[in-house]
């Protein structure tokens, strides 16, 4: 079995939380969606469970960070392009995300952070195939 990554986190408005990453393009899989929690399928081994706010607190003794003032830590997400990149962008935008800083070419990498209706911090992200320059 190969390794999945299951990133978790608070969200204020499970329903708004999940219209978000539907209108990205990322469904949620039923069967682990319930009142409390659901989980966004983002690929074949990358899933995001969205854990309403009491849910998640259930987790853990420590204070949960408010992700609109807080930074708790950024998910990078490769893209197959730097075209899907900006479509992405835009889509979470529209969806009501926020960019919080422009977009950042380094040449061999071009990516965008974009922020979700609960301020996680989403990184899109297309590496080039050639290496960068010396």
């Amino acid at each position: 079995m190969s390794t999945q990554i299951f990133v978790n986190t608070s969200v204020r408005d499970l329903k708004q939380s999940i219209a978000f990453f539907a209108a990205l393009g990322y469904p949620h899989n039923p069967t682990y969606t319930n009142d409390d929690a659901a989980c966004i399928v983002i690929s074949e081994h990358i899933y995001v469970m969205l854990l309403s706010e009491p849910f998640f607190r259930t987790f853990t003794s420590k204070a949960v960070c408010d992700t609109r003032t807080h930074v708790e830590s950024w998910n990078v997400l490769s893209m197959d392009s730097r075209a899907r990149v900006d479509e992405l962008a835009a889509k979470a935008v529209t969806a009501g995300g926020r960019e919080p800083r422009p977009a950042a070419d380094y040449g061999f990498m071009y990516s965008r952070a974009v922020e979700d209706l609960d301020g996680h911090t989403w990184v899109l992200m297309h590496m080039s195939d050639e290496p960068p320059a010396a």
